[in-house]
C-alpha cells in the first residue's frame, strides 16, 4: 500500500452534521477516560516533582483500572462500525484497507475475534 493510500484510508473522519453517534454513551465515556488519563500524565510530566501537582496513588490506580473498560468500549464501537460498513455494502477488502490491514481475511477474522470477545464478556466468561 502506498503512503498516499494509507494517509487517505486512515484520515480522521468528520462527524456527520446532525447525526448522533451509534452509541454516544460509549464514545462520551471514552472521551472522559482519555481526558482523565491526559490530565494525569500531563500533571506527572509537568509537576517537576512538586507534591502539590503530583497525581495521587489513587489516581494512578484508577487510571490503571480504566484500560480494560476502554478496550471493551473500543471493541464495541469498532464492531458497530464494521457492521455499518457491511450494511452499506463495503467489501471486506475495502474495510481491511481502511483498518490498515493487508487482506480481507485479516479484517474478517479481526471482526470475528471482536464479536467473540464481546459475547464472552456479556456472558461473564471473561
Amino acid at each position: 500500500m502506498s503512503d498516499d493510500t494509507e494517509t487517505t484510508a486512515r484520515r480522521r473522519p468528520v462527524a456527520p452534521a446532525g447525526r448522533p453517534p451509534v452509541d454516544g454513551a460509549l464514545a462520551e465515556g471514552l472521551q472522559r477516560d482519555v481526558a482523565f488519563l491526559d490530565g494525569l500524565l500531563a500533571g506527572a510530566a509537568g509537576s517537576g516533582g512538586t507534591e502539590q501537582h503530583r497525581a495521587s496513588d489513587e489516581d494512578v490506580a484508577a487510571a490503571l483500572g480504566l484500560f480494560e473498560e476502554m478496550r471493551t468500549a473500543l471493541d464495541r464501537l469498532e464492531a458497530q462500525v464494521v457492521i455499518e460498513a457491511r450494511r452499506r455494502g463495503m467489501e471486506w477488502r475495502e474495510i481491511a484497507r481502511h483498518q490498515g490491514m493487508k487482506s480481507s481475511q485479516a479484517s474478517s477474522q479481526r471482526y470475528q475475534r471482536l464479536v467473540t470477545r464481546l459475547e464472552e464478556i456479556r456472558q461473564g466468561i471473561r
